[in-house]
This record gives C-alpha cells, sequence and structure tokens, in this order.
C-alpha cells in the first residue's frame, strides 16, 4: 500500500520538483567524488594490461557508458510503459529528457569502442554484431528524439515515443548477447556485477568506481533535466510560478 502510495505520488510534477530537489545535491556529490576516484586510479595507477599494454585504459570510460547506454534504454522503456497504462507526465518527461542522454552515452561508447579498436583490431569500425546493434541502438534514440518533437500534440507524442521505446528494446538482449550468439571481433564481458572479474582487483576496482560514478552523473542530468522540463510543462500553474520567482529571487539577492 505504500509503495502504491509513492508510485502515485511519483506522478505529480510538483510533488517529483521537492523530492528530486533534495536528491540531486548528493547524486551530484557522489558522481564527483566516484568518478574522480574511478578514472584517475583507472588512467593514472591501474597496471597495464599484459596484451593490450596500456590502451586497455579506454575501458575506464567505454565500458560505464555502454554499460548506462543500455540501461537508459530499459529506464525509458519502462517510463514509456508507465506513460501508456497509467498516463503520468512525469513519464512522458523522463522518456524524452533520458532518451538525449542515452544517446550521448551510446555515442560516447561508438567512439571510445572505435579508438579501442584501432590499436586492437587494426581497424577503427567492423561491422561487427555488437557494434553493429550499438549503432542501432544510437538510432532509436535519436528517432525518440526526433519523434518527439515532429509531433505537436503532446500526448500523441507521448504516446508514439512509448511505442517505439517499447518497440526497440529488443535490441537490449541483442546488444548483450551478440558476443554469444554470433562470431564476434568484439570481446565478452568485461565486467558483471553476477560474476567473478576476470581482471586483478588493482584493475576491476576502479572501473567499479567510474561504473557507479557514471549512474550517479545520469541521475544528476535527468533530474536537471526533468526538473527544468516539468517547470516548462507546468509554467501555468501556481506552484510552478512560485518555485520560478523564488529562483530568480535567490539569483537576484546573490
Amino acid at each position: 500500500m505504500i509503495s502504491w502510495t509513492w508510485f502515485h505520488k511519483l506522478g505529480s510534477p510538483k510533488w517529483f520538483y521537492g523530492i528530486s530537489g533534495r536528491l540531486l545535491p548528493w547524486l551530484s556529490i557522489a558522481a564527483a567524488l566516484l568518478l574522480s576516484i574511478g578514472v584517475v586510479w583507472g588512467l593514472a595507477f591501474a597496471p597495464p594490461d599484459y596484451q593490450q599494454g596500456n590502451s586497455f585504459r579506454i575501458i575506464y570510460i567505454h565500458v560505464p557508458a555502454a554499460m548506462l547506454a543500455q540501461s537508459c534504454y530499459v529506464m525509458i522503456a519502462i517510463a514509456g510503459l508507465v506513460g501508456l497504462v497509467w498516463k503520468m507526465k512525469i513519464a512522458d518527461i523522463a522518456l524524452q529528457c533520458g532518451a538525449r542522454i542515452g544517446a550521448w552515452m551510446t555515442a560516447l561508447a561508438l567512439l571510445t569502442g572505435s579508438i579501442w579498436g584501432k590499436p586492437t583490431w587494426g581497424t577503427f569500425w567492423v561491422w561487427d554484431a555488437r557494434l553493429t546493434s550499438m549503432l542501432i541502438l544510437l538510432f532509436l534514440y535519436l528517432g525518440l528524439i526526433a519523434l518527439g518533437h515532429a509531433i505537436t500534440h503532446r500526448d500523441s507524442a507521448a504516446k508514439a515515443c512509448a511505442v517505439l521505446a517499447l518497440v526497440g528494446v529488443v535490441n537490449i538482449p541483442i546488444i548483450k548477447y551478440s558476443v554469444q550468439w554470433w562470431s564476434t571481433l568484439h570481446q565478452g564481458a568485461t565486467f558483471s556485477l553476477t560474476e567473478k572479474p576476470a581482471m586483478p582487483a588493482e584493475m576491476w576496482l576502479p572501473l567499479l568506481f567510474t561504473a557507479l560514478g557514471f549512474y550517479c552523473f545520469f541521475g544528476a542530468v535527468l533530474l536537471m533535466r526533468m526538473r527544468l522540463e516539468v517547470l516548462k510543462r507546468e509554467a501555468r500553474s501556481s506552484w510552478a510560478k512560485a518555485e520560478v520567482a523564488q529562483a530568480l529571487g535567490l539569483e537576484a539577492g546573490a
């Protein structure tokens, strides 16, 4: 009963704006600390790989970006389902804002993967199953963003984007299991929460810090974008006007 009450509260733009404002500083601090520790440890102090040398260090950016790109799409697909079933405004806002962040993370994963591929495979790009399915993920994100802008009626745009997000989620298991289903150049999972790491602790621990930092960073940026979108959509409500006035008053006072 309590969980359902919380769930329905989350659908209220005013309640979401208030609770997200309290969470945002903690997520921002956690992201800064975790990323600082993980990136510095991984890039400067982790030992070189016995096969790839120092070129392996790009995993401290590539792997968290790829993980987050896939997790973000699952999140927006769930938001799309919630929007279709329970008609929550916040769900559509989460989908639209999350799609933009997911697109950037996917692009970052593809870029760093190409940089990694040059010394490892001798080329920046191959039509490998993992790379191709990640490219499809980027196109899905861009399609969601474009569709959201192309349809002017907000409710119709929300429904169309939700359906596309749910249809596109089938690509996520393809990405995850592509290296097992097909013969690919891409190596298997570098990092998993369910299996014992194949790397020594001084190599996988900074990766863990960086991955957690990426997720906290995603949470902070998502909340910031959603808060702005909530104020934009609720601009005529008295509470939104009060929040904007308070923020402008604080800025003027500062």
